[in-house]
């Protein structure tokens, strides 16, 4: 079976990289397994970087080697994509997020992981029209559980 696309948007990657978030455990896992490729632009990494380096105070240290680190052995780059048709592209509410639903759209991505409202009020039409998952990150974790060892 080929890999599966996936995309993440910045609250989820905190999630998991600087919170901790119990429902990211199994992400490492599954990157590595080979059914799923993690992709990103250097719009999205920019995003990531900028607000990572703002911090999150002292409760939550951000940890700049483990997450380059899971960045490296994790996510791969792709270009950004060429401008979406109106016929295929998904508008969102928050300009911020366009970048994540046009990168899973226009690379024919599996599954959006996201957080954020603005970007979960257009999965039934991610879904129906381009046959893209737009869930929150318990739903994708949920998923990797059974296939995943104990």
């Amino acid at each position: 079976m080929p890999r599966q696309l996936i995309v993440i948007d910045s609250q989820s990657l905190f999630d998991w990289m600087v919170f901790h978030n119990p429902v990211c455990a199994a992400w490492p896992l599954a990157l590595a397994s080979g059914d799923w490729e993690w992709i990103f632009t250097s719009e999205m990494k920019a995003e990531f970087d900028f607000v990572a380096a703002r911090g999150f105070g002292g409760r939550w240290p951000v940890d700049t080697a483990a997450i380059a680190s899971a960045w490296t052995l994790n996510a791969h780059e792709v270009p950004v994509p060429a401008p979406l048709g109106a016929a295929a592209r998904l508008h969102c509410t928050d300009p911020d997020d366009q970048k994540f639903i046009d990168l899973a759209i226009a690379a024919r991505a599996h599954t959006l992981v996201t957080r954020d409202k603005a970007l979960l009020r257009l999965a039934r039409k991610a879904l129906a029209r381009h046959g893209l998952r737009v869930c929150r990150p318990e739903t994708w974790s949920d998923e990797l559980a059974p296939g995943m060892p104990d």
